[in-house]
C-alpha cells in the first residue's frame, strides 16, 4: 500500500489572495511552486507526512458555482478559542452562513471566495489533529466510501454507520476524513478535491490501476498533458493521483 492523502486542492479565482486567508486562518506557511499555484503547510513541515493534510490553491479563470460536496472543518480547544477564531476569521474576510433551523454549537462560514467550511466547538475527538479537524465529503453511501477510501489509502475506519464514516491515518495522527450521508447524490464538479500520491512516486501507474480495481474511474476535466491522473471515486467525487512534476 503506497498511496498517501497529501493535500486538499482548492480551485481559486486568486490563489495568492485566498492562500493568504487560509495561511493566516491555519497559522501555516505560504509558498508557491509556480505562477497560479499557492502551497500551504505547517511551519517546518517535511512533506509528505500524515500528521497534516496540506492545502494547495490553483488559479482557474472562473470557478463554477456548485453545491459543495467537499469542505474542511477547523478544530478548537475551548469555547473561548472558538469565539476568538471566529472573530479572527471575520476580520480576515470570512462570512457567516445562516442554516435554517440550525442551533448547533459549531459555526458554518464561507471564505472570501465562498468556499464553505466549519468552525467546530471543542471536541475530545479532535484534540490532537492540528488546526484542521476533518476533511468532510458529502455522499449518498458512507459505507461504500469507507470501503473505497479505506482501501485506497489504507486509513483506519473509526466509526461506521449508514449516516457517517470516519477514517484516520493508521499512524493515529493528522485530521480525519469524514463521509456524511446526504440526500443529494448528484455528481457535480467540485471546487475542492483530494490529492493523493504514491510512495515512491514512480508507482503512480500501478496505484492508478489498483484504484480502478477498487471502483475508481479516470476523469477528463480538460487537464491535458499533465503529470497527475484525474480520477473519480465511486460516488463521482474527483481526486488526483499526483506524479513527479
Amino acid at each position: 500500500m503506497t498511496l498517501e492523502l497529501v493535500q486538499v486542492n482548492f480551485k481559486a479565482r486568486n490563489d495568492s489572495t485566498l492562500g493568504r486567508f487560509w495561511a493566516q486562518a491555519l497559522g501555516w506557511s505560504m509558498s508557491s511552486e509556480g505562477p497560479g499555484v499557492t502551497n500551504l503547510e505547517p511551519v517546518g513541515f517535511d512533506w509528505p507526512d500524515p500528521s497534516a493534510v496540506c492545502v494547495d490553491l490553483v488559479r482557474v479563470p472562473d470557478p463554477e458555482t456548485v453545491r459543495y460536496r467537499v469542505r474542511i472543518e477547523l478544530a478548537t480547544t475551548s469555547d473561548a478559542h472558538q469565539a476568538e477564531l471566529v472573530g479572527r476569521l471575520e476580520e480576515l474576510g470570512a462570512t457567516h452562513i445562516d442554516v435554517v433551523g440550525d442551533d448547533t454549537p459549531w459555526q458554518v462560514m464561507a471564505d472570501p471566495e465562498g468556499n464553505v467550511f466549519g468552525v467546530l466547538e471543542p471536541r475530545d475527538l479532535y484534540r490532537d489533529t492540528g488546526p484542521i479537524a476533518a476533511v468532510v465529503v458529502d455522499c449518498a453511501d458512507p459505507r461504500e466510501m469507507a470501503r473505497f477510501w479505506g482501501g485506497a489509502i489504507d486509513w483506519t475506519v473509526h466509526r461506521l454507520t449508514d449516516d457517517r464514516a470516519l477514517l484516520r491515518s493508521a499512524k493515529g495522527v493528522g485530521p480525519y476524513l469524514e463521509f456524511r450521508r446526504t440526500s443529494d447524490d448528484d455528481v457535480v464538479w467540485n471546487r475542492i478535491h483530494l490529492d493523493v500520491m504514491s510512495d515512491p512516486v514512480e508507482d503512480q501507474a500501478r496505484e492508478v490501476a489498483r484504484l480502478e480495481g477498487l471502483g475508481a474511474t479516470r476523469a477528463d476535466v480538460g487537464q491535458g498533458d499533465v503529470s497527475w491522473v484525474v480520477m473519480a471515486d465511486p460516488a463521482g467525487n474527483e481526486f488526483c493521483v499526483l506524479g513527479r512534476g
